[in-house]
């Protein structure tokens, strides 16, 4: 061999050793020309380093933008072969293509070729790094053959048969200058709210929660944050009844004594879900998925005509429907089943399905809030200003008008339509408010009667007759009735409310830094719903009782997700339920009002179900083809089938019109009970829009990353993670009891 001979070579930095000169050399100078002068990445001053587009499209890299690893160069080249003018070679110490989990969002992450590897690596990957060897480290001069560089090149493989050049050794400094800056691009991050648990090997959001699932800030902060908590809640809690009783015929009274049992039913329920359920900070209230269903039932026309005992008879009817459902309920999760219905609960059905509970009430929104313009419009725009444009101010460290905008936009409205009522603006010559509409004589009252009892703060009478103390207690309204074709209405929206829950279970988890539940987890806690809403059933409600999806939007406004403030606060609201004035205070809010409110929260749970397509691909023409097709389908069949009712238009109000169409509706099949429950199912938006997403989204072709497959925890998680087992395992008293239960993740 020739020593001290000049080699040409791609790279343009100077070596003071002189390489050997091997056989062949004269490759070297076709090698020169061959490859292009490779500079290292230096990145734009400029530049966003947020946006790692141009960087991956410049270097060759793919990044797959989710947030979850971090980038490292000079990682990925030592541990895969790298090649010039192929890329990385797979067979020279690459890694193969994997599938990835996106344990935040919960869905697959597709395979992007060549990606940035986290800079956390397993003990193998530090191994194989540290082994490997690496070119200039150890020795001065090192050969090695050109499929180290690029293959075949001329004849020459890769097995060490052909021609070989000297390997070109940068100098240190250089070397170190370019290993600080792939270290300076490899710390960039796309998200950097992600970081990994240093337990585990999980992926969990940085705890951004003032007060996490399990701590214990003492007892006065545990007041005032589940005080807080119930009172962000409180549309969703209260007004319910002030809808159905009404309309069932009810009294102030009894509006006031529904309040007091929704509430001392929600106490209970949601301190049991929070000790045998899912175990997650979720409030359980009356739900508005019921709702659309108990309106449906007392629009009927058998119950129209009655007189005597109206609301009781309603009531039992109700009670009855919702019993049955709610067993259904509670076998679909103590069976295990609900663990095999979860492969086919996707976020593309959860979305349309949870939106539609919202759009059902479109009809009886601002019909109704429109009665007292003067008062309703201003209370929306009181609503949106709080909760929209004031939701950054912070006041002594608390985001008060984004955390209370309910509760604030209702005190200061009321106090406003106060003064509207006692300076006489519903002050009409000769009519008195307190006489029902149906005894007047005068024709010139009968158009004022309808805006007197909407608009007037004075017109209810629930102060005056609600008792100081009074518990509510099961069967106040008598014994159930159980029907049929009531149950059969129930039984389908007590499946529909479990789809919602799987997607609050869902999202609630991941928001309060934890993992997703495991199957059998979910199935507990959809048990506990349906033991939950036998309750409400045998108390007398008037709804279900199940996990309010706005529980997702409350942890994000007061960060706060701690299991012992809910306890705390379902405390309170037991205590409250015994005061019967507190029922007969939130009874007397005007009838206006309280549908201005819901207009907000309807709208609310309507962006809250579309959220949930965050979790798939929202770009993807199917999913938004199945979204649409759901949601139109939603609406349009259930308007089909509530026009088959001329009666009702000119006997009830407009907006429960929608509602009326289970014993008008065009199906005929025989059978009045088969006919009352197709007629009342297929006027359901939501059930409607749930049957379409579900049979559309199992049908119709996609990949498990397009579809957002809910990923949920593992069984064997439960007991390697310590952190895990404390989020959702059942308290040792209680686990023991139910070791038979392996399907509910005891």
């Amino acid at each position: 061999m020739k020593k001290n001979a000049k080699m040409e070579a791609g790279s343009s930095s100077q070596f003071p050793d002189k390489p050997e000169r091997v056989k062949g050399a004269s490759i070297s100078s076709r090698l020169g020309s061959m490859f292009p002068k490779i500079e290292p990445f230096v990145p734009r001053t400029d530049h966003d380093p947020n946006d790692l587009r141009s960087w991956a499209k410049r270097t060759g890299f793919v990044s797959d933008y989710s947030g979850e690893t971090r980038a490292s160069a000079s990682d990925k080249n030592d541990s895969a072969g790298f090649d010039l003018e192929r890329g990385f070679d797979h067979r020279n110490g690459g890694s193969s293509p994997k599938i990835e989990i996106d344990p935040v969002l919960g869905r697959t992450k597709p395979n992007q070729g060549i990606e940035i590897e986290p800079l956390v690596k397993n003990e193998n990957q530090r191994r194989r790094k540290r082994d490997k060897p690496v070119l200039g480290d150890g020795e001065d001069e090192r050969k090695v053959g050109l499929n180290g560089v690029n293959g075949n090149v001329n004849g020459v493989n890769g097995n060490g048969n052909g021609n070989e050049v000297p390997v070109v050794t940068p100098s240190a400094a250089e070397a170190k200058k370019e290993e600080e800056v792939a270290e300076r691009e490899a710390k960039i991050e796309v998200y950097p709210a992600l970081e990994e648990e240093a337990h585990g090997g999980g992926w969990r959001l940085p705890s951004e929660m003032k007060c996490g699932l399990r701590d214990n800030p003492g007892f006065v902060p545990l007041m005032y944050y589940g005080l807080q908590h119930y009172l962000s809640l409180a549309g969703s809690l209260i007004f319910i009844p002030l809808i159905i009783v009404p309309a069932m015929g009810g009294t102030d009274k009894d509006t006031a004594n529904v309040i007091s049992t929704v509430l001392l039913v929600s106490g209970i329920t949601t301190i049991l879900h929070s000790y045998f359920g899912t175990r997650l900070p979720l409030v359980q209230g009356s739900s508005f998925v019921f709702l659309a269903p108990a309106l449906v039932i007392i629009n009927a026309k058998e119950y129209r005509n009655l007189t005597e005992h109206k609301f009781r008879h309603i009531m039992r009817e109700l009670q009855g429907a919702i019993i049955v459902g709610s067993i259904f309920q509670s076998i679909l999760g103590f069976s295990g089943l609900m663990s095999l219905f979860l492969r086919l609960i996707n976020p593309v059905v959860v979305a349309p399905t949870v939106a539609a509970v919202g759009l059902a009430f479109f009809s009886y929104g601002f019909p109704q809030a429109g009665s007292c313009v003067e008062i309703s419009i201003p209370h929306i725009v009181l609503l949106l200003i709080f909760a929209l444009y004031l939701r950054g101010i912070s006041i002594f460290g608390h985001r008060v008008f984004r955390i209370y905008a309910v509760p604030l936009s209702v005190m200061i409205i009321w106090i406003y339509a106060f003064f509207l009522t006692a300076g006489g603006a519903y002050n009409y010559k000769g009519c008195s408010p307190d006489i029902p509409s149906s005894n007047v004589l005068i024709d010139a009252c009968k158009k004022h009667a309808y805006t007197m009892k909407h608009c007037r703060t004075d017109v209810s009478n629930a102060w005056r007759t609600a008792e100081w103390v009074r518990v509510p207690y099961p069967l106040q309204w008598g014994i159930p009735i159980f029907h049929l074709r009531t149950s059969m209405i129930m039984i389908i929206v007590s499946l529909v409310a479990s789809v919602d829950s799987v997607g609050t279970y869902h999202s609630a988890s991941l928001q309060i830094n934890s993992k997703a539940p495991t199957p059998g987890i979910v199935s507990r806690g959809i048990a506990l719903e349906g033991l939950c809403s036998i309750l409400a059933g045998l108390w007398g409600s008037g709804t279900g009782s199940t996990t309010l999806t706005e529980n997702v939007h409350t942890i994000d406004m007061t960060k706060v997700a701690n299991r012992r403030a809910v306890e705390v606060g379902a405390g309170f609201l037991i205590l409250f339920s015994f005061v019967g004035k507190v029922g007969a205070l939130l009874a007397s809010i005007p009838l206006a009002m309280a549908a201005s409110i819901l207009c907000f929260m309807w709208a609310l749970i309507v962006a809250l179900g579309l959220s949930t397509l965050q979790y798939g691909q929202t770009t993807s023409f199917r999913n938004i083809a199945i979204v649409g097709i759901s949601l139109f389908l939603g609406l349009s069949i259930p308007a089909y089938f509530q026009q088959y009712q001329p009666e009702s238009s000119l006997i009830l109000p407009s907006y429960f019109v929608p509602y009326a169409a289970a014993s008008n509706g065009p199906a005929h099949t025989g059978s009045q009970t088969l006919d009352f429950a197709i007629n009342a199912l297929m006027s359901l938006n939501m059930v409607v829009t749930f049957l379409v997403a579900f049979v559309l989204d199992n049908t119709v072709p996609g990949s498990r990353q397009e579809r957002g497959v809910y990923i949920w925890s593992r069984p064997e998680e439960v007991a390697s993670d310590p952190y895990f087992l404390s989020d959702y395992a059942l308290p040792k008293r209680v686990a023991k009891w139910f070791r038979w239960a392996k399907c509910l993740g005891v």
